[in-house]
């Protein structure tokens, strides 16, 4: 099989489109797992809407635990491209064994974990008495699978930065497929319910993980698995390069807890689970946008790194400069979208209208700031890609602060549903400065390197 993609001579309007779509499609079908789990719970006869509440409460735990996938995953596959291009393949081949090494360990780490304490996390999360067998049960199936998850995620990078981006998104599309016959098959003919969602979704993340180490240990990938000694210096160097990334997708998860527990608080008997459940479904509509956007800049993020490598300058300027747009056409065509169809996607998860009512304004509120969003998500994947890990953490970690502060303070001063415009706020505000910062520090990097190189 030939590499569809050549990161050093394609065009990179090309590049970005055909690195980014199937990127972005392997997100958005990731974010079915979890929604399409939802829409069958919510739809459970009697149970339904605290059953719903149940899983907002304990889905963010899940996303989280397979959130670490994107510390190796990009942090590696950033590490991994930077080599190609400056046409050390050997070194490539190590940096790729050492991260399928680390994974499984990873992996293997966080189910002893979170099997240990998913029961007290559900507790200070957002559960209640009524919501706290529906979380417990779904939890405690999803982590015990959890390494499919985790290293489905991290080995795709490694397919899509050799140029095999359609292999990648492949490798989610069947998950999603066989997770949606599955489901049906489980919740409702076999009458499982939360449970059978939950074993859905670990059956078909295995599927998915085994369609991608079957790849990557095949002879038609350019770099395959081979089994090389661990190297601390590969892990630290890829722990630094995927953190920043990495705290982007797993505070996404950590943001959900707090706006949980927050809205528990603030709405109390009456009203916390209720709040909850709109805020499972706010969620669900809301990574339909984030992960696709985040398949845009970080999975085009080996175009920056592949020439950084080369020392091509030039092309570095243009990949940012396209995946930059590609990223703000993608989120104002979503903000679009975001005032027209909540309606109809609050009417998928639940028959109550009262949650219905609080999901349509939550998916409205949380949608404001997605065109500086989108240049922020661009800014600090660039940075990444360029080896600048510590710049990109500290712009993620501003806005993920700015968030958490409003969604504390906004509480204080208005009725629970308002702290939904917490996000817009955030990525508002942080989304404009982190761009403009990028701009000035990428001219800087580049400047320097081209002293240091005598290409000045």
């Amino acid at each position: 099989m030939k590499r569809t993609n050549d990161l050093g001579r394609d065009s990179i309007l090309s590049l970005v489109l055909r690195l980014a779509i199937p990127a972005m499609m392997a997100q958005l079908v990731n974010v079915l797992y979890t929604a399409i789990d939802r829409m069958f719970i919510g739809n459970i006869p009697v149970i339904g809407d605290v059953a719903l509440a149940g899983i907002g409460v304990c889905a963010p735990i899940a996303e989280f635990i397979a959130s670490w996938g994107n510390l190796i995953g990009i942090g590696g596959s950033v590490y991994m491209a930077i080599k190609m291009g400056a046409e050390d393949n050997e070194k490539a081949s190590e940096i790729l064994s050492n991260c399928f090494q680390a994974l499984i360990a990873l992996s293997a780490v966080l189910t002893a974990v979170f099997m240990v304490t998913k029961g007290q996390l559900i507790n200070w999360f957002g559960g209640s008495p009524e919501t706290f067998g529906y979380a417990n049960e779904y939890l405690t199936i999803y982590t015990a699978g959890s390494v499919f998850a985790v290293m489905t995620i991290g080995m795709n990078y490694f397919i899509t930065c050799q140029g095999f981006a359609g292999t990648a998104m492949f490798s989610v599309i069947i998950g999603a497929v066989i997770n949606i016959v599955l489901d049906y098959v489980f919740v409702f003919l076999m009458d499982m319910q939360v449970a059978g969602a939950a074993l859905a979704t670990v059956i078909a993340q295995a599927c998915s993980c085994t369609w991608t180490m079957v790849f990557l240990f095949g002879s038609k990938v350019h770099i395959k698995v081979k089994m090389h000694s661990i190297s601390s210096r590969i892990i630290k160097k890829v722990c630094r390069l995927g953190f920043p990334a990495f705290i982007m997708y797993c505070t996404n998860s950590v943001i959900v807890i707090i706006l949980n527990v927050v809205l528990q608080k603030y709405g109390g008997e009456a009203m916390g689970d209720k709040l909850i459940s709109a805020s499972a479904i706010v969620q669900s509509y809301v990574l339909a946008i984030l992960n696709p956007l985040g398949g845009i800049t970080a999975g085009t993020s080996a175009v920056v790194s592949y020439n950084y490598g080369a020392k091509d300058y030039k092309r570095v300027i243009s990949s940012f400069n396209v995946i930059t747009g590609a990223a703000v056409v993608f989120c104002s065509v979503m903000f679009i979208v975001s005032r027209i169809v909540p309606p109809y996607i609050a009417d998928i998860f639940t028959q109550d209208a009262e949650i219905a009512a609080l999901a349509q304004w939550g998916m409205k509120a949380y949608t404001f700031g997605l065109i500086p969003l989108a240049m922020h998500y661009a800014a600090t994947d660039c940075l990444t890609a360029m080896g600048r890990a510590g710049t990109a953490l500290f712009m993620s970690a501003f806005r993920k602060i700015s968030f958490v502060v409003l969604v504390c303070v906004i509480p204080l001063f208005a009725a629970p549903e308002m702290t939904f415009i917490a996000q817009s706020l955030s990525d508002g505000i942080c989304g404009l400065i982190n761009t403009v910062a990028c701009i000035f520090i990428v001219k800087r990097i580049i400047n320097s390197e081209k002293i240091k190189y005598g290409t000045a």
